[in-house]
């Protein structure tokens, strides 16, 4: 059995020529604070962020198509995280709804899907 703890980090791609874009994107418009990278062990660039108690690592490959995979972060306020995203211009998607949760998702301009949720009071 594997003893788990929480998640640690959550690892997204973008293309080389996006990584400063990529950067702009995660510390400006979405708000996140940069974390220390041990640079000098990658072969690539990349970044690193602070998501409340866990990492977003963001690194370069070449871009993919769309899909389904994505990572999820609960809110404080959906709806406000939804209207500041919207005033920015970002890419809203609907999500099925599910019983005890509020959510949505968006797509950030390197095509990885992010969805933000809020669980409902009980």
């Amino acid at each position: 059995m594997i003893g788990f703890k929480r998640i640690n980090h959550v690892h997204i791609s973008v293309p080389s020529e996006q990584l400063e874009e990529a950067r702009v994107f995660y510390t400006d418009i979405i708000g996140l604070k940069p974390t220390a990278r041990p640079d000098e062990v990658f072969a690539n660039q990349g970044y690193w962020f602070n998501v409340s108690d866990i990492e977003l690592h963001i690194g370069i490959e070449p871009a993919m198509p769309r899909s389904i995979r994505h990572y999820a972060f609960e809110v404080d306020n959906i709806t406000d995280a939804r209207k500041y995203l919207e005033s920015n211009g970002v890419e809203i998607g609907e999500e099925p709804a599910i019983p005890g949760r509020t959510r949505f998702s968006f797509i950030d301009p390197f095509g990885n899907r992010v969805e933000l949720l809020q669980l409902d009071d009980e």
